[in-house]
């Protein structure tokens, strides 16, 4: 498998692409930047199959019906934000200003549990990682070692939790029980900035290590 971070929407979220040697794979948090990403998506040859979010605020969502339209991807959602695609309220546009409401379409999968997902042969495991946003979840290879943790945990910070639905006891508790679970080695390919791994955020950064707390 291989994987590509691109920056994507007006935050630059970090959406990925992950594809095999056939060329289908899925792509994760698609932000915006729709005609750059489908330019880029066509050049490379890779066909999507599906669309996961890790939760549905509006600078992860921005090119979801664009991707969907276009390759007749469905869309994978904790069930917890089924409504968040359809009103900008709860997915964050309608509330700052400069920022163009987003409304999408409903997602086709709402994610119920965790558990293993396979798509393309593309083995992941969902862990539900709320506290960001009530629907939060991260989506993990072990085979790559790789956590596609979405605005849970960044290098040196975690996500905020000031948005609808956010709780900081909750995200601390994700990040501790699930995110910390994971090998030192494992890569995290989060939404925004660069990429860390959890043995690094567990000695450096100090909201999880018992200094920010």
């Amino acid at each position: 498998m291989k994987w590509k971070q691109l920056p994507l929407g007006p935050l630059q979220t970090n959406g990925y692409i992950l594809y095999n040697d056939n060329g289908s794979g899925v792509i994760i948090d698609p932000g915006g930047n729709d005609k750059q990403l489908l330019s880029w998506l066509k050049e490379k040859d890779i066909t999507i199959l599906a669309i996961l979010l890790t939760h549905a605020h509006f600078d992860h969502i921005g090119a979801v019906d664009t991707v969907r339209t276009t390759f007749n991807a469905p869309v994978y959602l904790h069930k917890k934000e089924a409504h968040w695609l359809t009103d900008p309220q709860l997915n964050g546009s309608g509330l700052f200003q400069g920022i163009e409401p987003i409304s999408t379409k409903k997602a086709d999968h709402l994610i119920s549990a965790e558990g293993p997902l396979e798509i393309g042969g593309i083995e992941f495991q969902i862990f539900e990682t709320p506290g960001h946003s009530p629907g939060s979840v991260s989506f993990y290879l072990p085979e790559e070692s790789i956590v596609f943790s979405g605005d849970v945990l960044f290098r040196g910070g975690v996500g905020r939790t000031d948005l609808p639905g956010g709780d900081e006891d909750t995200l601390i508790n994700s990040i501790h029980n699930k995110m910390l679970s994971l090998p030192d080695e494992t890569i995290v390919a989060n939404g925004h900035g660069p990429l860390t791994t959890i043995g690094e955020e567990k000695e450096t950064n100090p909201f999880i290590n018992g200094f920010g707390w």
